[in-house]
């Protein structure tokens, strides 16, 4: 139902632009009606026809509609919001009518050079923000520990194995002791990730690699994709605790995805009560749990996950929905860090903040 109820809303907003677009003069002249209709057609079921042929191994094919289609619904949807924006100003042309074509077409412009922007943000190298986060109950000798935190990489066809080599080197130069995946890994099939491994083996700690699932692990397949983590020599923490260094704590809880808001509740109030004393990291994909996570003695919250709308204006969208979205918090004295996310999901597009990685160096209490 859910599916069909999409097809029918995807449909309705294509029929709504194409309509549109069809009135901008330059268009109306010179795109014949039928190619207009065709062009539509065909970008608008290009990345679920990729799934489909995903689906049957057809992977050259599938590849090539997946890259087409997922930036498409940039773009379509930029479309959409700067004509979407046009009618509401003109009220769908009851003031201003004899303008509609021209707004239109500057609504056209407008939106294709944020795509183009958007474009160049997401091809761009992650940016790197470095935080120093004070972690009472921290050892001395854990004084200056550097950890690097990674996000919603979601690697797959479109974020390859070039991709993830690139980022691994950019992990090894900000000299981690420890590096932190927080979920959305993997998108897509976990039968797409043969080869995979030796691309994972480059990412290295000498204190260790950590690993929480998000919802693209339980989407993509999480046991093969898990055991893909562990071959590579991550450690993945569901609903558990290491102690890697004297006096620090990490513990890292699945996903909400995997079992509900309630149920994730219980577990992750269940796995902080079971962790040994220290100073606590805790690890969530979705960021939430938060005040839960303070009342229990966490020092640092990390999470993933909201993208931060990762294109302009979902990010509003985002807001709404989760109380904490992208950087740093003060949530009853704990430290709460959201990645915006260092890879993209769906288009390869970022309006307006580039991706990131986390670079957080923890601190001792100075002593008085």
């Amino acid at each position: 139902m859910f599916f069909v109820v999409f097809l029918l809303l995807w449909a309705g907003l294509h029929v709504y632009v194409l309509f549109r677009l069809h009135s901008i003069p330059f268009i109306a002249h010179h795109i014949p009606t039928s190619v207009l209709i065709s062009v539509g057609l065909f970008l608008g079921v290009s990345y679920i026809a990729s799934r489909v042929l995903e689906h049957f191994d057809i992977d050259s094919i599938s590849h090539v509609l997946e890259y087409i289609g997922a930036n498409w619904v940039g773009v379509f949807f930029l479309i959409f919001v700067a004509l979407f924006a046009v009618d509401a100003f003109t009220a769908f042309g009851y003031v201003f009518r004899d303008h509609l074509p021209l707004l239109r077409t500057y609504a056209l412009a407008v939106a294709g050079a944020l795509s183009v922007i958007a474009a160049v943000q997401a091809w761009r190298v992650p940016v790197i923000t470095e935080y120093e986060v004070t972690m009472p109950g921290l050892p001395c000798e854990s004084d200056g520990t550097v950890i690097v935190v990674a996000s919603d990489m979601h690697l797959g066809s479109m974020l390859g194995h070039r991709w993830a080599t690139e980022r691994a080197a950019q992990f090894d130069s900000l000299k981690p002791d420890m590096i932190f995946l927080v979920g959305d890994i993997f998108e897509g099939d976990e039968t797409t990730y043969d080869g995979w491994l030796p691309v994972l083996q480059r990412i290295r700690a000498p204190q260790g690699v950590y690993v929480v699932t998000g919802n693209h692990e339980l989407y993509a397949g999480a046991k093969g994709i898990l055991e893909l983590f562990k071959r590579a020599g991550f450690r993945v923490l569901r609903d558990e605790s290491v102690q890697p260094l004297p006096g620090l704590v990490i513990t890292g809880v699945d996903d909400v995805a995997f079992r509900g808001r309630q149920t994730h509740a219980v577990a992750v109030e269940a796995s902080l009560k079971q962790r040994p004393s220290g100073a606590t990291v805790f690890l969530s994909h979705t960021p939430i749990q938060s005040e839960k996570a303070s009342q229990l003695g966490v020092n640092l919250m990390l999470s993933g996950h909201t993208h931060e709308g990762q294109i302009w204006p979902f990010m509003y969208l985002v807001r709404r929905v989760f109380p904490i979205t992208s950087g740093r918090y003060d949530v009853n004295g704990m430290a709460a860090i959201v990645c915006r996310g260092t890879g993209t999901w769906g288009p390869r597009m970022r309006l307006w903040k580039r991706s990131e990685l986390l670079k957080i160096t923890l601190r001792a209490p100075r002593e008085l």
